[in-house]
């Protein structure tokens, strides 16, 4: 195993090792079937070695009904193989989904996460879960980890731009 990797944009060839990446982690992560992760490839970067994928990380756009503007963008499935963890793989995939959704101007990039630490290490501060579950429900109610949103364990977080606007 090298220190070396790059990030970059998954590709259709990535989706059984980003699967499997996934599962790998299924005690921190919502499951995502190999069906939803083809559909999404373009909503995905991953860490690579060489040919190894050894981290991924995707997003999702919740609308506003009636502000288009107001849009959130979801950070999900961030996750990296065991041994390449505390590499920056983590912090480059979450920076690389950052910046590839500045573009839109998204009002507020979130995430729901196990993992409050590594999250608030890079700029998140939890938010009140029931402010984005609107935007959020469609995750929610397909997940077979918990009943009820609102029992969910996993924390609320949010990270703003400088100028206050969200990501951009």
């Amino acid at each position: 195993m090298t220190s070396d990797f790059t990030i970059r944009p998954a590709r259709l060839g990535d989706a059984e090792a980003v699967f499997a990446l996934i599962h790998l982690n299924r005690d921190l992560l919502v499951p995502r079937s190999l069906g939803n992760i083809v559909e999404n490839i373009d909503r995905f970067l991953v860490a690579a070695d060489g040919a190894d994928i050894v981290g991924c990380a995707a997003y999702q756009i919740h609308p506003e009904l009636g502000k288009p503007e107001a849009a959130t963008v979801e950070i999900q499935s961030v996750a990296v193989r065991a041994p390449w963890r505390r590499k920056g793989i983590g912090r480059a995939l979450v920076d690389g989904i950052a910046e590839r959704v500045s573009v839109f101007r998204p009002h507020e990039v979130v995430v729901l996460t196990f993992a409050p630490e590594f999250f608030s290490s890079l700029g998140f501060a939890e938010i009140p879960k029931t402010r984005v579950m609107h935007k959020l429900y469609t995750g929610c109610i397909n997940c077979t980890k918990h009943t009820d949103p609102f029992t969910c364990p996993e924390i609320a977080m949010e990270r703003k731009a400088p100028s206050g606007r969200g990501e951009g």
